[in-house]
């Protein structure tokens, strides 16, 4: 304890506070270190998540003793990179998260037996809205969304019962299309008795009436909306015709078609003289016959057998036929109901680019395409749009130059070991933090354990140095003399003509400079030899 005890003196205080400070801090750095390294990767686990979602699936983490890290104001969770698999089914095993609302799981816990007929309708109107939320949130860019319905009761000795109506907010990522917005109405309407799409209200976040759900769509609106859909499909068939002719991005095309959204309904009938059918015939035919008897009337003369008595009375007879024929005419009666919708007219403006090709000088030179290539395009576009000339249909092909050339050297995929290679952005970011601590790491051990190791030797070097020449036979008889030098740091007043047998001159100009580079420890070394000779 006493040689630590001096070991510690002859340092000095600021020298030991130095060392403790440099300790410290390499202790702490180090730790860092590996704490950043061993700590796991983390990713994300859900996002968007509800105040009930995340606070429910903390408390799940912590039951299970799994680290996390809660961000965003806890609508974002992370987790081990190696564990996020597990938990998602572990905790969609639970229910979690649920979405942020209530739905039909509001009737497994509730008791039926003592519950009121107006407490069950209000939690099926709740479990309603909060299915049809949850559904909603399901299409693409939709972040959060919230429904409410009015389901009205029909009142009593009422004709007619008050029509349903529902309204809901959405918070979405961008904006949505006229398409989207109208599946939405469409499924809310479908899922609630009732209810018809022209009754359902969205709104954005921001405030804007995406639907006002007052009245019926107008049918202008569902007519441009057939016609743009139209338009996109016929211009992505013709578009993929070409390109592949001329290359892909090396054509435009623009495509407008002509829509009637007139329903029609003509009905025409047509009667064939020709085509006579016999309905019904009938005929009649009368036959009468009188006799002279001088105007006599008797019972005689009323028998049948007197009239062969009298062969020679003069008679007079009568006969009559008529027969009616009625006959069907042939009609042919026909209604025809066009629907709205019908192409009047389709034009179709193909612009194509010109073939490029390397001249002797290596650079690309442009040439214009052939009439007869342009006349095979305009043939393809035709078949591809189903072309008819008593609608009025319009092809217009032309070749002219691009802005922008085509590129030389096109950028493929990365294909063999570079394909392999390929690593997410957390991998990216994961290898930079491990290059920058190796580095601070190499730092430290260069900048800051290298010299004081360099430091530490030398003052073991100076001292052994010291101790050899001190050593010397010559060295005891100079020793009282050379002591009070050594102090002051006189290197030169050590005599080199007197140790001219015993040391070499340069082993006494070595010790020399070690004694000016490093003063201080040379006086630490020989006074703790004073203090050692004093005992």
């Amino acid at each position: 304890m006493q040689g630590l005890a001096d070991f510690l003196k002859s340092i000095g205080a600021a020298r030991f506070g130095a060392m403790i400070a440099v300790t410290a801090a390499l202790i702490g750095f180090f730790a860092f270190v590996i704490m950043r390294v061993t700590t796991p990767q983390m990713t994300t686990l859900f996002t968007d998540l509800s105040v009930e979602d995340s606070s429910g699936i903390i408390k799940d983490l912590e039951r299970q003793g799994i680290q996390f890290e809660i961000r965003n104001e806890g609508s974002i969770i992370m987790v081990p990179k190696d564990k996020v698999t597990r938990l998602r089914m572990k905790l969609a095993e639970g229910g979690l998260p649920k979405g942020g609302g209530v739905g039909y799981e509001v009737f497994d816990k509730s008791d039926a037996l003592g519950t009121t007929s107006f407490v069950q309708n209000i939690n099926h109107l709740r479990a309603l809205e909060g299915e049809l939320a949850r559904t909603i949130r399901a299409i693409d860019r939709i972040q959060a969304a919230r429904v409410h319905l009015v389901l009205p009761e029909r009142p009593l000795f009422a004709r007619e019962a008050p029509e349903p109506s529902a309204s809901i907010v959405v918070r979405v990522r961008g904006s949505l299309e006229a398409q989207q917005i109208r599946a939405i109405r469409h499924l809310v309407a479908s899922a609630v008795n009732g209810l018809k799409p022209q009754r359902v209200s969205i709104v954005d976040e921001a405030g804007q009436l995406l639907a006002d759900g007052a009245a019926a769509d107008p049918e202008q609106a569902v007519g441009d909306e057939r016609r743009i859909s139209f338009e996109k499909r016929m211009r992505k068939q013709v578009e993929d015709i070409v390109s592949s002719v001329v290359g892909s991005g090396r054509a435009r095309v623009q495509l407008s078609a002509d829509f009637d959204f007139n329903k029609v309904t003509q009905t025409s009938d047509k009667y064939d003289p020709e085509g006579r059918v016999l309905r019904s015939s009938q005929t009649r035919e009368e036959q009468s016959m009188t006799a002279d008897n001088n105007g006599q009337v008797t019972v005689n003369n009323e028998l049948p057998g007197n009239q062969q008595n009298n062969g020679a009375t003069a008679k007079d007879q009568s006969k009559k036929t008529e027969e009616t024929n009625n006959y069907e005419i042939s009609r042919t009666t026909k209604t025809e109901v066009t629907e709205a919708g019908r192409v009047n007219r389709i034009s179709v403006a193909v612009l194509v680019d010109g073939i490029y090709s390397k001249n002797d000088k290596g650079e690309l030179a442009y040439q214009d395409r052939t009439k007869e290539q342009l006349d095979r395009i305009a043939a393809l576009v035709r078949s591809a749009i189903g072309f008819d000339q008593k609608r009025g249909d319009q092809v217009e092909v032309v070749n002219l130059r691009f802005a922008d050339a085509p590129s030389t050297a096109p950028i493929g995929e990365p294909g063999g070991l570079l394909g392999m290679l390929q690593f997410t952005k957390d991998d990216v970011m994961y290898f930079v933090e491990l290059g920058v601590m190796m580095l601070l790491g190499l730092v430290v051990l260069f900048l800051v354990i290298r010299p004081l190791v360099k430091r530490i030797l030398a003052s073991d070097e100076v001292a052994a140095a010291i101790s050899g020449v001190l050593s010397g036979p010559a060295a005891e008889e100079s020793a009282p003399s050379a002591q009070p030098l050594l102090p002051s740091g006189a290197a030169s007043a050590i005599d080199v003509a007197t140790i001219q047998g015993q040391v070499h001159a340069q082993s006494v100009h070595r010790v020399g400079e070690l004694a000016e580079r490093n003063p201080n420890e040379t006086v630490a070394i020989v006074r703790q030899w004073l203090s050692e000779s004093a005992k």
